[in-house]
């Protein structure tokens, strides 16, 4: 694993139970006085006094709710509630969000990425696909059927390349559109159907900056619940470092030195820039670049 600390949204103490999902006799039986649920005011978490995640028994679910079965924790049965409404507005957008998020201990932050991720995904595919008729909750939460056609959907999951590119021992970062102006990161973006993780590397350095790369090869990956994405951290060197900046896609893009991502990560005074939160998976393998 890329970095020292674990990476944000990993290492529930959750057992998932897959095979309890299937069997609705045993679900059932589960819902009972010791299970617990988790509290959410919609997708936000809520918090107690030691800044760990609150549960409640199924009591406290609302009524009517639709409950996703989240896994056994210490073999009690653990639910969450779907929400009215979804949310596929990006981490950015919410900064109370970024704020709990960071008060939370990792295993908890774990779980609520979890509870997020598919709580959120059943208030967005409330209606099918293939035909546009309802859908209700199937297999403790991890599935959804069709009540017309009959067609099953399953949670979905959108793999994201986010990559380090080398050149003579400098790194390539990039600041998005409306970031802060000292803020850089590793360039990222969705791999498209019919391409492996390497292409999607390719593809996107090569549309965002001009740039051709080789070598492209895996690192580490994050689950990011916003709403629903797994990020691919990977590396891959420059054929060349001049860059053509897509300035539909980015601010800015710049080379920087080893020494100048070390002050950065370290917060000197005098850095060249602002670094990625350590929740980020950026922030872990730019540890993991500086380590090599």
């Amino acid at each position: 694993m890329a970095g020292k600390a674990p990476l944000a949204f990993t290492g529930s103490r959750l057992d998932r139970a897959d095979n309890l999902r299937a069997d609705p006799d045993a679900l059932a039986g589960m819902m009972n006085w010791r299970a617990k649920f988790l509290k959410l005011e919609g997708l936000m978490p809520e918090l107690d006094d030691t800044n760990g995640l609150v549960w409640g028994t199924l009591a406290d679910a609302p009524e009517d709710a639709e409950l996703v079965f989240l896994g056994l924790d210490d073999g009690k049965p653990c639910f969450a509630a779907v929400p009215p409404q979804g949310d596929a507005s990006p981490r950015m957008a919410n900064p109370r969000l970024w704020g709990l998020m960071q008060a939370l201990a990792p295993d908890d932050l774990a779980i609520y990425g979890e509870a997020r991720s598919i709580t959120d995904w059943h208030a967005r595919h409330r209606f099918c696909a293939q035909c546009g008729s309802g859908t209700q909750i199937a297999k403790g939460g991890w599935q959804r059927n069709c009540t017309a056609c009959g067609t099953q959907h399953f949670p979905r999951t959108d793999p994201v390349t986010i990559m380090l590119v080398e050149h003579d021992g400098k790194l390539l970062l990039g600041r998005g559109k409306g970031w802060p102006e000292r803020a850089y990161s590793a360039l990222a973006g969705f791999v498209e159907p019919g391409e492996s993780i390497e292409e999607g590397v390719a593809r996107e350095v090569l549309e965002e900056v001009g740039i051709t790369v080789r070598d492209a090869r895996y690192i580490a990956s994050q689950p990011w619940p916003f709403p629903s994405q797994l990020m691919l951290g990977c590396h891959a060197y420059a054929i060349a470092p001049e860059i053509t900046l897509d300035e539909t896609e980015l601010a800015d893009a710049r080379w920087f030195t080893r020494d100048e991502v070390r002050a950065s990560m370290e917060g000197a005074p005098d850095a060249p820039m602002n670094t990625p939160p350590k929740q980020a998976i950026a922030n872990h393998l730019l540890n993991w670049w500086l380590e090599q």
